[in-house]
């Protein structure tokens, strides 16, 4: 499934390769080599499926230019360098054009179970491998489409971060008769992949009412967990977000 390849307004940074220092790769090789003892257990088969198809490998962190022929062949999806995390508009500016904003850092060996903010094992390992499905490519350059038209409005872009939140970010995926993880917060997280399928947390079904309704939270694991059925079900409800953005703001707007 191929798709146009429309120029992203962001002046990207370059991933300088030959930066990348032996601790880097060690901290790359351990993390993916962690977590893939326990992820072809727990991963979502379109996840999995997708790390051969970018060419992502414990023994090398990934080269940017050698993965986005690989992601633009799949879905027209590409990997822009970016120095941390970027404001509002240039993000959801990037996922419409269908460009994925990632860093080219690597967190110190010190940091190997928690850093604040994302780094590249993040942001390209656990993202980059399911924008090969085209579903649930499609779903994310719709939801940055959708996001572009209401950035003037902090309560929408606060809804629609909250459907990032719980999908993109912390969404689990019925499939082969139990849960799989699909959303990157828990893919690059030991901790999280573990708690996410225990006793503890609530998990509820895709509700797109009930995730907008639902605030999240960033320093400690979630309290609840959505599942989806499969990418076909995000990419089609679309539709209800942008049905239910509209009708929150009216109410919103009319001070109810």
């Amino acid at each position: 499934m191929n798709h146009p390849s429309p120029a992203a307004p962001f002046a990207a940074l370059e991933q300088d390769y030959a930066r990348y220092t032996a601790d880097d790769q060690w901290v790359w090789h351990t993390l993916f080599a962690r977590q893939m003892r326990v992820l072809p257990a727990v991963a979502s088969g379109r996840f999995l499926e997708g790390l051969p198809r970018v060419d992502f490998r414990a023994e090398q962190i990934p080269d940017f230019a050698a993965v986005n022929p690989l992601l633009d062949q799949a879905t027209g999806w590409r990997l822009v360098a970016v120095p941390g995390i970027v404001d509002d508009r240039t993000f959801f500016e990037l996922l419409a054009a269908r460009r994925f904003p990632a860093t080219t850092w690597l967190r110190t060996p010190a940091q190997l179970d928690y850093l604040e903010e994302p780094d590249m094992f993040h942001d390209v390992f656990a993202h980059v491998p399911l924008l090969t499905d085209p579903f649930f490519a499609d779903f994310l350059q719709a939801v940055g489409t959708l996001a572009l038209r209401h950035l003037h409005d902090a309560y929408a872009v606060e809804l629609l971060s909250r459907l990032y939140w719980f999908t993109v970010e912390f969404g689990l995926i019925a499939e082969d008769g139990g849960l799989r993880i699909y959303g990157a917060g828990i893919l690059s997280s030991a901790g999280e992949t573990e708690f996410c399928l225990s006793a503890a947390p609530a998990r509820r079904p895709f509700d797109v009412a009930a995730i907008l309704a639902t605030p999240y939270v960033k320093d400690r694991m979630q309290d609840v967990y959505f599942v989806i059925d499969s990418y076909e079900q995000l990419a089609a409800s679309v539709p209800v977000l942008e049905a239910e953005l509209t009708r929150l703001l009216a109410l919103a707007e009319a001070g109810e």
